[in-house]
């Protein structure tokens, strides 16, 4: 294991963090006008069963940030295998990310993905500052998912299949 180099080294940092696999999402939101807006992220996390809250994280310089800070609302769409596709149709910061493609609005409005391995729909309960990125904090009001299906994995820069 190579040791920490000093000055503080921002890309093997990423580098090591790329170490530890995660689920991919794609996290969703409608604005006050309608305008419907997703993003990929791999920053989803569960925070409490009781009362139900999950917790993700947006750069502070994502086209959607202002979006999602105005939000009372968001949708967590976690992808399964084989969705690689829609992880990288949101990764993008513009273009028409809809277009052909199937989604459906629950109570909120926010755009869910029915496809996913699951979907979670959130009320916005509290938003952290963490550093370059934000933190939010939502409580669950709805959801869903295939107790079957295999999870989009991305470890390393890449995507990944799970086994078994």
């Amino acid at each position: 294991m190579g040791a920490m180099s000093n000055p503080f080294d921002s890309k093997a940092f990423r580098s090591a963090l790329g170490t530890f696999a995660t689920g991919v999402t794609v996290m969703t939101t409608v604005t006050a006008s309608g305008e419907m807006v997703g993003n990929t992220a791999s920053s989803f996390n569960s925070v409490s069963l009781d009362p139900p809250l999950v917790l993700w994280s947006l750069a502070r310089k994502a086209y959607s940030y202002e979006a999602y800070m105005a939000a009372k609302y968001f949708a967590v769409n976690v992808l399964r295998e084989g969705q690689d596709d829609l992880s990288a149709r949101f990764s993008k910061s513009s273009g028409d990310k809809w277009r052909s493609i199937d989604y459906e609005f629950w109570e909120t409005g926010c755009p869910i993905l029915p496809s996913a391995l699951a979907i979670f729909e959130c009320r916005k309960l509290y938003t952290y500052d963490g550093g370059d990125h934000a933190i939010f904090v939502g409580e669950v009001l709805k959801f869903d998912h295939d107790p079957k299906g295999k999870p989009l994995v991305f470890y390393r820069g890449g995507y990944h299949r799970t086994v078994g």
